[in-house]
């Protein structure tokens, strides 16, 4: 199950977790945000019960994204125990997603 990320539950969901998260910063209009989409939601449900997958729309949630220095989208993001562990923006196969969080799980 994914989280879709606010203002009002970031702190919650992300800072407070006991769970690595992986957050996508993405938009609705995002081409490459799209593509990735079918393998966060893949992702989600395999590690579920290991990883938090949390998503934030950075037109809903723009303060999230400034907050972090997201500039491009999508980005991809880790956190383990409210600190980020790696970034990486640009769109992913799930294959490289998985590489992606493996070392945090």
């Amino acid at each position: 199950m994914e989280v879709e990320l606010t203002n009002q539950n970031f702190e919650e969901e992300i800072m407070n977790s006991s769970l690595p998260a992986l957050v996508d910063f993405w938009a609705e209009w995002c081409g490459p945000c799209k593509v990735s989409l079918s393998h966060i939601e893949e992702i989600a449900k395999e590690y579920q019960g290991r990883l938090k997958v949390c998503k934030v729309n950075v037109d809903k949630s723009p303060e999230i994204a400034i907050r972090f220095s997201v500039m491009s989208i999508p980005t991809f993001m880790i956190f383990k125990e409210g600190k980020v562990m790696k970034k990486r923006v640009g769109a992913m196969s799930k294959e490289d997603l998985e590489k992606f969080i493996q070392p945090y799980l």
